[in-house]
């Protein structure tokens, strides 16, 4: 296995790193102030960039070759050290058109969606014109187990009628959202608990979608995004919007599900390598009792540590992405469940770490240490709870051994 990176994938960590240090890092004020201006929709910064981003032909990196004519030709692998730039600013994936939950979404479209759906849904994706939410976690149950949801999907003539309560469905509060992936009940009643779910196109503006709030965390309201709480009441949409068939919606999340996790894992290596960066800057700035604060043994102690865990989640995600080329999605499960175990809880100690050499300063808006530690802290509930990925890679482990014996 060769971790070391081709001279094209070079020559893209480059073009990537230039456009952050050009375009991303001198803005990061001014992106905040206008999210500010216009809180539920797009800024016009973000359109501004991502204008010169696709100009530059640093546009939707992070589809697999696999995806043939929509793809940018990288392997996983090739992405990761693109990702792990890009997650160095919370909203800087964004600009390459390589955010959450859009890119996601148009894995779905791509892998699964027919023609028609791909022309009217995953087109506009593509170009960066509108976004979009999934919407499969339920306050009622624990979709962590996606075989509790209960919204139901009922099928009435030429079309599904939904009825439920969805929340957290991020990017789901922009105005620029136009579409959702629905994951509900078409056969309640089954007894394979795994095929009683679909998955279903929805346009925002269909009667009876309401947004009723953003849901917030540690304070956070994650404007334009936001995290939906959405209400359907007797939504009617035609049965063409249905994503590969009835019961197919546990399969089509297991499937996106995958390389959603990493996509994530790579860009918190990223906000985790800045830190440590913002670490090192501080302690070689900053005197207390006299002296800077890379002089105290503790100090130098913390930024070793921070390095070594950066470093070992960066080499188990290009582990996990170099499996998922050779071997597939399901072939790299195992890998997947390791590294998202790993790369939140690196994030937060190393970040932790940050915060805490910055002190008062660290917990503010004036670094954006704060607001990386609540996405690290998030991304140890998002696709899928630390537990449930343990439980999964333990069972799988003690049978792989059991299995040899």
């Amino acid at each position: 296995m060769n971790f070391e990176y081709s001279d094209k994938v070079k020559g893209l960590i480059r073009q990537v790193r230039d456009f952050m240090d050009e375009n991303i890092f001198p803005n990061e004020a001014a992106m905040a102030a206008q999210v500010l201006d216009y809180p539920w929709e797009t800024p016009p910064l973000m359109e501004e960039l991502k204008a010169k981003a696709r100009a530059a032909d640093l546009w939707n990196l992070f589809l697999p070759v696999e995806h043939g004519k929509y793809s940018a030709g990288l392997t996983n692998m090739e992405y990761a050290p693109l990702a792990e730039e890009m997650g160095r600013v919370i909203w800087a994936s964004e600009v390459f058109n390589c955010a959450a939950p859009d890119t996601g979404n148009m894995e779905v479209l791509g892998q699964y969606g027919n023609e028609e759906q791909k022309k009217q849904w995953l087109e506009p994706l593509l170009a960066g014109e509108i976004r979009s939410a999934f919407a499969m976690t339920e306050p009622a149950v624990a979709s962590s187990d996606a075989t509790n949801i209960e919204t139901s999907m009922v099928r009435d003539g030429d079309e599904y009628v939904i009825n439920g309560t969805k929340f957290y469905s991020s990017g789901a509060c922009r105005k620029q959202c136009k579409i959702l992936i629905v994951m509900g009940k078409t056969d309640p009643d089954n007894a394979n608990r795994y095929i009683q779910q679909s998955q279903i196109l929805v346009p925002v503006a269909t009667p009876g979608v309401t947004v009723t709030r953003p849901m917030h965390v540690f304070g956070y309201d994650d404007a334009p995004d936001g995290h939906a709480e959405i209400v359907f009441d007797n939504v009617r949409v035609p049965v063409s919007n249905l994503i590969l068939g009835e019961g197919r919606g546990f399969e089509i999340a297991q499937g996106r599900l995958g390389p959603g996790r990493i996509h994530h894992c790579m860009r918190m290596i990223g906000a985790a390598q800045r830190a440590l960066e913002l670490m090192m800057d501080r302690a070689n700035t900053r005197i207390a009792f006299g002296r800077p604060l890379i002089k105290q043994q503790s100090v130098r102690e913390d930024i070793a540590w921070s390095a070594c865990q950066v470093e070992q989640a960066r080499l188990l995600t290009l582990k996990a992405a170099h499996k998922m080329d050779t071997v597939g999605n399901k072939g790299a499960q195992d890998l997947i469940a390791m590294i998202k175990i790993v790369a939140p809880n690196m994030a937060l100690d190393v970040i932790d770490r940050a915060m805490q050499i910055h002190g008062a300063v660290g917990l503010s808006q004036d670094t954006p240490l704060a607001h990386m530690w609540a996405y690290a802290r998030t991304l140890r509930l998002a696709d899928g709870p630390d537990q449930v990925h343990m439980m999964q890679l333990g069972r799988n482990l003690a049978r792989y051994r059991e299995a040899r014996a």
